[in-house]
């Protein structure tokens, strides 16, 4: 039996920038980091970033000489599936299928990406029959 994901705090903007910078890197360091950054930060602002990071679970870290070099803990696709479900359970009553027709009625989907999804509903409901 696989053991419950542990919930993981939300990230605040910072945090989510440079998460999204290491899930695209795979790995770096802090000065890689703040140097890919949008805005200008000091290199001890995003090791605080880090730090905090691993405490809440998304990074952790290898030591490479007196470096640090971190590397994501969780998938970005597992942490955008947990936000999808975490939004249908608040909005939704946790109905997955009701947040996903929500988006369709809503109209804000191109048509390519109405095709897309039908072509992953189609290949799920051959997956299950």
């Amino acid at each position: 039996m696989t053991p419950p994901k542990k919930e993981l705090p939300p990230l605040g903007e910072l945090e989510d920038a440079v998460m999204q910078l290491v899930w695209r890197h795979t790995s770096a360091t802090a000065e890689e980091l703040r140097a890919r950054l949008e805005r200008p930060l000091k290199e001890s602002t995003v090791r605080t970033v880090l730090r905090r990071l691993e405490e809440k679970g998304y990074v952790q870290h290898r030591v490479d000489g007196r470096t640090y070099v971190f590397r994501p803990a969780v998938p970005a696709a597992e942490v955008a599936e947990r936000s999808v479900r975490g939004i249908a359970a608040r909005i939704y009553r946790g109905s997955l299928a009701d947040l996903l027709v929500g988006l369709v009625d809503d109209e804000r989907l191109t048509p390519d990406e109405l095709n897309q999804l039908a072509e992953q509903v189609a290949r799920a409901r051959e997956r299950t029959r």
